[in-house]
């Protein structure tokens, strides 16, 4: 039949290009058990193009040209004519524009942003949200005690440890401050930094505005349902779903207000901040709120900016200084002081062990 000579190829090319993006992701993306961003691992580039041949071209096509490349122009063409047009649904953002208006914020100024071409709905901001929650809830009592003792080992490596005790070095006069004003060690210090954001390298690249806007519209469980697994959502735990959904949203409405008063106070086009995938900013990962309450404007330029390194780091060490961190405490108390900084605790223990990696190579000779 004359269809066949064209759906042949098509399924050809489409089985080729789902295999590279199969292969693609198996190795060179990872992702950090913190929650935060996306690592690119570099040293895997040349072993993955080195045989991408060998998966996306089966060995009796490789010696015909014409039929590798017919099959991906027709694949991509169909695919870009299946998904081209594609886009986010259109999201009503009145009722949230209504809630900030009734907060004090100009309703002119909201609409004018809430209708630039940036703005999106993003759904799995919230999905995700829900999505671990609910996966915390089936944790067995074994997995649950075997992260007590868990440690992130990428970040105890040589090299990695080197790199962030050169840090300390060349940051040691702001370091040594910091130990000196909020009694914070500087090991501690560098260690958040350095597991937050790769001692400042990666702050994230998403749209703050569209991550927090995203979650303070999405308090009813139903908007972002279609968009969480069914074998999480069952009907026993639906419920729970809906109240924390409830909660997350209410909690990134305050995050959004805060995102807007702290770019109205420095000047800055709010959709023009970056951070993480749940809203985090700067060099130190704070939320927007907790700019207000803990962040420091050390270099005393009249802002409080956290992609700076001196406020960032000072806004580090005011916040474990405002959760409980005293000159003394035991393992046990900075262990509680680290857990409210990221609630998470495998990333309290590897915040200790690179401190304690970090202590150990700074009495050896650099």
């Amino acid at each position: 039949m004359p269809s066949s000579k064209v759906v042949t190829p098509v399924k050809t090319g489409v089985q080729y290009f789902c295999n590279t993006l199969k292969f693609l992701d198996s190795g060179v993306h990872r992702n950090d058990d913190f929650g935060s961003f996306p690592t690119f691992d570099e040293s895997v580039i040349p072993h993955r193009l080195s045989a991408i041949a060998t998966v996306i071209v089966p060995q009796g096509v490789r010696k015909d040209p014409a039929r590798i490349v017919f099959p991906f122009i027709v694949a991509i063409t169909f695919l870009l004519f299946l998904f081209g047009s594609v886009r986010p649904a259109a999201a009503d953002w009145k009722p949230l524009v209504e809630r900030l208006t009734a907060d004090g914020f100009n309703r002119q100024t909201l609409e004018t942003l809430f209708n630039r071409p940036e703005v999106r709905f993003e759904p799995d901001a919230m999905a995700d949200k829900i999505q671990a929650l609910l996966r915390s809830r089936t944790d067995s009592p074994d997995d649950i005690a075997r992260l007590k003792t868990t440690v992130r080992q990428s970040y105890l490596r040589k090299r990695v440890i080197d790199r962030a005790h050169s840090y300390m070095l060349e940051n040691r006069v702001v370091l040594e401050e910091i130990q000196t004003l909020y009694s914070i060690p500087q090991e501690i210090v560098v260690s958040i930094l350095l597991i937050e954001t790769h001692l400042g390298r990666n702050t994230g690249n998403r749209l703050v505005f569209n991550r927090l806007a995203s979650m303070a519209l999405s308090t009813d469980l139903e908007t972002v349902k279609p968009h969480i697994s069914g074998s999480l959502l069952t009907p026993e735990n639906e419920e729970f779903a809906r109240r924390r959904c409830r909660e997350k949203g209410d909690w990134a409405y305050n995050e959004f207000k805060a995102l807007l008063r702290l770019a109205e106070l420095n000047g800055l086009d709010p959709l023009e901040i970056r951070g993480s995938i749940y809203g985090a900013i700067g060099l130190c990962q704070f939320m927007p709120s907790n700019v207000f309450s803990y962040g420091v404007d050390a270099d005393k330029d009249g802002q409080i900016n956290l992609f700076t390194k001196s406020d960032a780091l000072h806004s580090i060490a005011s916040y474990l200084r405002g959760h409980g961190w005293r000159p003394g405490l035991d393992r046990d108390g900075q262990h509680r002081v680290i857990f409210a900084y990221n609630h998470s605790t495998v990333y309290a223990n590897t915040v200790l062990a690179v401190a304690g990696k970090l202590k150990v190579r700074s009495r050896l000779r650099p």
